[in-house]
């Protein structure tokens, strides 16, 4: 039986606790981290002593009993890109299939709030919820809370983009991002014919999903495409369309008369990207390979102006997470990496039943 240790009211959060004693920066560096993850583990266990134990029971032991009703933590990157709403309603659907798990939806305002996501899951460490589904915003600044979490006995799942701590997660739930950003590098050749010089916008540092695709990408290029040249794959888009469209039309005023294609590398850079095509007269013109698509994108793609959308599928994504740590939390055996697909949808292929679907994933509330 688990025992539920609240903090008295006024009390800081543990991870405070860590940071304001080890004297550790908000964001936390490699310098910090084993400190202050044993810190944690020692505050953690302290707490879990008033009333019993917050050891975690083996690996084949069920941590919930059978009927038992379950508050799962799921922390996206955030929740305005259509993406997260699609995998919600994957989420959802595990959770009503289960019929005991209540879900507890909650994000930092901003893909790029690192701290703000930190504290999330310091609170749901406080509130003692039974599990906790992460997208982490920084492979490395989440990776102390995920261990203090385990510490705490709460389990947590990574799903979308993967953490620098192979050891602490049950499981991680995801695209596989490098060889969508393959699928990217072998389109864009395609519509170039195999030459021709191209932009990569990165999309923001620290975020590993997007890193993946970025490093798939350049390596296809490199070792496939000798007669490509990337003009530049060192600039960030940023973590809305509004950040992208500023800086893809700075980039694209930059190489003009150079430029014959570009990938970004998730959906506000697709987006921000194709308004800055749109407003240099470029749309069509220039090859662009886009990623995750959304109503404006796959107009866009539909009127010629996309070459192609690198396409998840973010409903499993969400329903596979969930079931993931279901699975766990009932003792079943679970895999350490599950991958939920990776497509390129086209002009061509765009309205095949299977493209329709990934193209149009259903959202929460629908």
């Amino acid at each position: 039986m688990r025992v539920r240790c609240e903090p008295e009211d006024g009390l800081p959060r543990p991870s405070d606790r860590i940071r304001d004693g080890l004297g550790i920066p908000a964001r936390r560096d490699s310098a910090h981290r084993r400190p202050a993850v044993a810190f944690a583990a020692l505050v953690l266990a302290l707490a879990a002593g008033c009333n019993g134990t917050a050891e975690q029971p083996a690996s084949n032991q069920p941590l919930a009993a059978k009927n038992q009703s379950l508050r799962i933590a799921v922390i996206p990157k955030g929740t305005t890109h259509e993406f997260w709403h699609s995998v919600h309603a994957g989420a959802e659907q595990a959770a009503q299939e289960a019929g005991n798990v209540e879900i507890i939806w909650k994000a930092a305002l901003k893909e790029d709030e690192r701290e703000q996501q930190i504290n999330l899951v310091d609170d749901f460490v406080v509130q003692h919820v039974d599990g906790i589904c992460l997208a982490p915003l920084d492979s490395q600044a989440l990776v102390a809370p995920v261990q203090a979490a385990k510490q705490a006995g709460i389990p947590t799942i990574i799903f979308d983009s993967n953490l620098d701590d192979a050891d602490s997660p049950v499981s991680y739930v995801a695209t596989d991002n490098y060889h969508s950003g393959v699928l990217a590098a072998e389109r864009l050749a395609e519509v170039l014919q195999s030459a021709g010089d191209v932009i990569l916008m990165r999309y923001n540092p620290g975020s590993e999903s997007t890193l993946e695709r970025e490093e798939g990408f350049l390596a296809t290029l490199k070792e496939k495409y000798p007669k490509i040249n990337v003009l530049s794959s060192n600039q960030y888009a940023g973590t809305t369309p509004e950040q992208a469209l500023d800086n893809c039309q700075q980039m694209l005023l930059k190489y003009r008369d150079e430029v014959d294609g570009v990938f970004t590398v998730c959906e506000p850079n697709s987006t921000g990207m194709l308004g800055a095509l749109d407003n240099a007269g470029l749309a069509g013109k220039v090859h662009f390979i886009a990623f995750d698509p959304n109503a404006r994108l796959i107009e866009a793609m539909a009127d010629g102006k996309i070459d192609g959308i690198v396409v998840q599928d973010p409903v499993n994504m969400g329903y596979l997470a969930m079931k993931a740590m279901l699975d766990h939390l009932q003792g079943k055996p679970v895999e350490r990496t599950i991958n939920t697909g990776e497509h390129m949808a086209t002009p061509e292929n765009m309205h095949t039943p299977q493209m329709e679907k990934l193209l149009h994933p259903v959202k929460v509330g629908e």
